[in-house]
């Protein structure tokens, strides 16, 4: 059965670091360490757009990260959803609503809610990124006494084309008014601490649109995570405090 195993992952996962290429290893220690989530922070895409949670990622989208993401999503690596969901959960942690001792206490539950893939993606596929990389993620806050769950609140009403060639004003209107929270998904989900996650963020398009949507089904939502983001769309951290304090102030929003 070992030697089944290993032949069978063989097919799935890349002979070398899915990341940097490293021999004989799928994930090297230094793509690991890229994905362990010590940068998490807040990242806000320029213009962002109405409606988005304050957002934080795990990871730069960058060179080792990016391949890891694109093995896992594009290429089926399915036990990459591992390190991915790592640096998932570290952008959970880092949201402030999250941090500190009230979540570590277990004081309310977490509940993960995936942007959906489109049905035709799910199938071209053969997995839903996001909510793999969710449910990895969730075990992952489980073991650091977080109690966390996904809950798959979500559903596109309408198809949707496919985002990668489209601007930001185009990718606005592209999702507008394209995900619905579904009744048993909001019972489910009632009560909990709602972050609405995904493998990436550009324009904040998705992410604004999935928050209308559980607002909309009558849910709060606490912030928006992801694995990885563009390096200038994180946000220096004297900037945020001063976002936060002008935020106060009521002479500016940040959501």
């Amino acid at each position: 059965m070992r030697e089944w195993w290993r032949e069978l992952s063989g097919l799935v996962l890349p002979a070398d670091c899915a990341g940097c290429g490293a021999a004989r290893v799928s994930v090297c220690p230094d793509c690991l360490e890229a994905l362990g989530g010590a940068g998490a922070g807040r990242v806000r895409p320029s213009p962002a757009p109405r409606g988005l949670p304050a957002v934080h990622a795990g990871a730069v989208y960058a060179d080792a990260v990016r391949e890891i993401v694109l093995a896992h999503k594009e290429r089926g690596a399915l036990p990459l959803a591992g390190p991915l969901g790592a640096a998932l959960a570290a952008a959970v942690l880092s949201l402030p609503s999250l941090s500190g001792g009230g979540a570590a206490a277990g004081s309310a539950e977490v509940a993960l809610v995936p942007v959906p893939s489109a049905r035709h993606r799910t199938r071209a596929r053969g997995h839903d990124p996001a909510r793999r990389i969710a449910l990895a993620a969730s075990a992952g806050l489980r073991g650091k006494g977080v109690a966390a769950r996904v809950v798959p609140v979500l559903g596109l009403r309408r198809r949707v084309a496919d985002q990668a060639a489209l601007g930001a004003r185009e990718r606005r209107e592209n999702v507008a008014g394209a995900l619905v929270a579904g009744p048993s998904g909001v019972r489910s989900a009632a009560g909990a601490r709602i972050v609405v996650v995904d493998d990436l963020i550009t324009t904040g398009a998705t992410l604004a649109e999935a928050a209308r949507a559980l607002r909309a089904g009558g849910l709060g939502v606490v912030g928006g995570a992801v694995v990885a983001a563009p390096a200038e769309s994180f946000v220096p951290a004297e900037s945020f405090v001063r976002i936060r304090s002008t935020t106060r102030a009521g002479r500016k929003t940040c959501e």
